[in-house]
């Protein structure tokens, strides 16, 4: 197999210096632009009980040790939500952070074990404050960077650009010519209607898939090549059963106060107005993990201290970014190890 230099050689790192220098410009200016707006930066603690319950997501495992040598499971959290909501509960308003994250299973050109999630929650604010939240952020990188343009693999977006707000529903039908709605009825969903027309639209399924899993598969496929071109897209309403965290909207049950922002294809960040309701929430994070069992065979614990403290948690709304993917359409970088100041080796394959 081909040999490539570490990233720690002096060569490398030379050429590597000057996009890590725009990541520090890129952060110094995010933490001021949340300061001037009055939010406190927080610190969140990475081990948790719980490293929270997507079905999708998998979390890294240790253990604790006590003093008097028990042993209790702990996990590295994959985001820090439910930390910070914690401290929504109690008592803070506006609050970000530039966590460190870490996810399992995921390793690629956008996906790394361990990255910086750039999150932040307002109480008492509607969640479409946060898209305008996200434009900023993007026109800040851009401006800092030096960059006119976001570009991705032959994909480019004006980061000074409005974004275009589009419905899931909506792009469903523009890019797949799928009528999702249809699929969704006020007590629940359904899976052959979607099946029949995922089929027609010639996306390959397979006779388990769920209704999860076709909605990923549309969306992966034929959705999100077309989201953030020319502008960034905000991708709205998602599905009420893809979005275990957010709130229902008023005016329609059947889907959430959930928003992500695309750019050059890329989901960039994952908007909520968030859920309050603790019974519905521990009934919704179990479901996740019934839905994790079934497809993986493991499931992760509830962090019962997140859902007390969810019961005292003021109406709020809260977002997470990709910092590191961020920092790499702002530089024009093609591999988020090249925006990561001490990357994970590559998995070796065998012997060079």
């Amino acid at each position: 197999m081909p040999y490539f230099s570490p990233w720690w050689t002096p060569e490398v790192h030379a050429d590597r210096r000057p996009v890590l220098a725009a990541r520090g410009r890129i952060k110094t200016a995010l933490r001021r632009w949340f300061e001037d707006q009055g939010f406190t930066e927080i610190e969140p603690g990475c081990l948790q009980v719980s490293p929270g319950n997507e079905t999708h997501l998998h979390a890294f495992r240790t253990e604790q040790i006590r003093s008097d040598l028990d042993r209790a499971p702990l996990y590295l959290h994959t985001s820090p939500e439910f930390a910070c909501k914690k401290l929504l509960a109690a008592g803070e308003t506006k609050i970000f952070a530039f966590a460190p994250a870490f996810r399992n299973r995921e390793r690629g050109p956008l996906h790394a074990p361990e990255f910086t999630m750039l999150e932040w929650y307002r109480t008492d604010e509607p969640y479409d404050v946060l898209m305008q939240d996200c434009a900023d952020i993007l026109r800040i990188a851009a401006e800092i960077a030096g960059s006119d343009t976001f570009s991705y693999r032959g994909r480019t977006c004006d980061p000074n650009a409005s974004p275009e707000v589009l419905t899931v529903a909506d792009a469903f039908h523009r890019h797949a010519g799928i009528d999702l709605m249809a699929s969704i009825t006020p007590k629940g969903v359904n899976r052959e209607a979607l099946m029949r027309m995922g089929e027609a639209a010639g996306v390959q399924l397979r006779a388990d898939d769920g209704w999860a899993d076709i909605f990923a598969k549309v969306l992966t496929d034929r959705i999100e090549p077309h989201l953030g071109s020319g502008a960034a897209t905000l991708l709205t309403e998602y599905p009420i059963t893809q979005a275990a965290l957010a709130r229902p909207k008023d005016a329609d049950p059947r889907v959430a106060e959930r928003f992500e922002l695309y750019a050059c294809g890329v989901e960039l960040a994952n908007g909520f107005g968030e859920l309050t309701d603790a019974t519905v929430q521990r009934w919704r994070l179990e479901a996740e993990m019934e839905e994790k069992e079934r497809i993986y065979g493991e499931r992760y614990p509830l962090d019962e201290d997140f859902l007390t403290a969810l019961a005292m948690m003021p109406p709020a709304s809260g977002c997470a970014l990709g910092f590191d993917r961020l920092v790499m359409l702002a530089t024009g970088t093609e591999h988020i190890d090249k925006v990561l100041w001490t990357p994970l080796p590559q998995e070796a394959k065998g012997k060079p």
